[in-house]
């Protein structure tokens, strides 16, 4: 049996934030053929025995993610997905002018070394506000702030090279609706399945499973 297990914040734990408390990582195990029927068949579960071991909690930053390993037994085939680094910035990182964001990369390293599972497929951080510097509710000066989210994706473009693979949320999410969103930054029902669309053509196309 394939074990799918979730790591991070909000992105990958929004079920709270929809009216049918599905999640990205619920869906890409077993989708929700009347609400997503475009992803009918396309499941893991289709694949082979699929179950989902649930472990992102809303709102976590890096000093979070030990915590989220706590009575982890790996005892087959798994695969992890992991969301990071959204609430670091909303916490200080979007206005770091010190070496925050390089500390930041380093936890998020040993972290990732003492995970055992491989492969982890690590989400960039998407942009609610599509760009547009309108948008902006973040109280950081927009330049400042989109150079800090970039390093931060680079960073997890980095880590994803030596433990698994990236999937970039940040690119598809661009190109969305703000129906995709709710309460400004969390993923709706429609933005939880886009979720599960990066993830899911990332292992597809990596042949993961």
């Amino acid at each position: 049996m394939l074990t799918v297990r979730t790591f991070g914040d909000s992105i990958l734990d929004c079920a709270r934030y929809n009216e049918h408390r599905v999640d990205p990582g619920r869906l890409l195990v077993e989708n929700d053929d009347a609400l997503f029927p475009e992803f009918r068949g396309r499941d893991l579960s289709h694949r082979g025995e699929t179950r989902l071991d649930h472990r992102a909690v809303d709102g976590s930053v890096v000093d979070d993610l030990p915590d989220q390993v706590d009575g982890l037994v790996v005892d087959g085939p798994s695969i992890a997905l992991l969301t990071i680094g959204g609430n670091d910035l909303l916490m200080g990182l979007l206005d770091d002018r010190g070496p925050g964001i390089e500390e930041f990369a380093r936890k998020l390293g040993r972290f990732l070394e003492a995970l055992p599972i491989r492969p982890v497929l690590i989400g960039t951080v998407y942009d609610p506000t599509f760009g547009d510097d309108d948008l902006n509710v973040f109280g950081v000066a927009p330049a400042w702030g989109r150079e800090n989210h970039r390093r931060i994706n680079a960073s997890l473009a980095e880590l994803a090279k030596a433990y698994g693979a990236l999937v970039d949320l940040h690119r598809h999410f661009l190109k969305g609706r703000p129906d995709w969103f709710t309460r400004t930054i969390e993923p709706s029902l429609t933005g939880a399945s886009e979720v599960r669309r990066c993830f899911l053509e990332a292992i597809e196309a990596g042949g993961l499973v």
